[in-house]
């Protein structure tokens, strides 16, 4: 008889989630177009569960144009007005507006040949923070890292980037291995760098 897998808790049973914990969460990102992805789900979470975006996924990528930037970028008021009435997704118009916002000074970044993705593990040294959490009320909400990169993008003139929305970004892009020492993908996360 096999030995139960044993994860991260937060999943619970919930296929979807067991399938994003176990293939996505944590691996490190260093493409522009699925880091503006993660960016943009995260910018969305914020004061919902992670379970609601995820379910809603497919329909923020059709809703969003794949995330590419480029065309996201493009979106004018009668976009934001469809994405409004778009029941697949969550309709908040401050969170649709930054999203538009933040992908045009993606497409200014792209234009002066620089990567958004190069930025952001820029402020993380270029290396993933292995973290060796035994339970899961040690995980933090924010960091002095994630405040770090909050402020500058801030700065910068980035929306919805406060230091929690950077923090979970930064742990479901890979600049943070936050799986517990005991799941199954800490060591295999830790690897993929």
């Amino acid at each position: 008889m096999n030995a139960p897998v044993v994860r991260c808790a937060w999943p619970g049973n919930d296929p979807l989630m067991i399938q994003y914990h176990d293939h996505e969460w944590g691996v490190p990102l260093r493409d522009d177009q699925k880091i503006f992805e993660f960016f943009v789900l995260d910018a969305f979470q914020a004061g919902l569960s992670w379970k609601t975006v995820l379910h809603k996924r497919e329909n923020f990528r059709k809703a969003f144009a794949d995330f590419v930037p480029g065309r996201v970028a493009l979106f004018d008021e009668e976009d934001v007005e469809r994405l409004l009435q778009d029941a697949g997704i969550i309709r908040n118009r401050m969170k649709i507006e930054a999203t538009i916002h933040n992908a045009r000074l993606v497409v200014v970044m792209h234009e002066r040949g620089e990567s958004f993705s190069e930025l952001l593990w820029g402020m993380m040294g270029g290396k993933t923070i292995q973290n060796r959490f035994t339970d899961s009320k040690q995980l933090p909400a924010r960091t002095a890292e994630s405040d770090l990169m909050s402020k500058k993008l801030k700065n910068m003139g980035f929306k919805f980037v406060g230091s929690t929305i950077c923090y979970a970004f930064m742990q479901a892009a890979g600049m943070v291995n936050d799986h517990l020492v005991a799941c199954c993908r800490h060591h295999e996360v830790s690897l993929a760098e």
